[in-house]
């Protein structure tokens, strides 16, 4: 029987199961990510813990224009 498997994308962490097995009671507790790519497609990426997630989120602070990060700290009242 095939084995079927999801891979943390921050730490790499593999959980394996059976395809007899229900993803969403395999993978209770992960953290699934769909991104929309722009040009019709969706990238989904997956991450074991909520660490996992901020560590992802934060790498991908580089590619977020300035001007959005600047209005996230106007609303919060933080213009550092």
């Amino acid at each position: 029987m095939v084995s079927q498997y999801c891979l943390c994308f921050s730490c790499g962490l593999e959980k394996e199961f059976s395809p007899n097995e229900l993803a969403c009671d395999v993978l209770e507790g992960w953290l699934l990510v769909s991104v929309f790519n722009g040009n019709g497609s969706i990238v989904r990426y997956n991450f074991c813990s909520y660490e996992c997630l901020q560590e992802w989120v934060i790498s991908q602070a580089s590619l977020t224009p300035e001007i959005f990060m600047k209005s996230l700290n106007e609303e919060t009242g933080n213009n550092n």
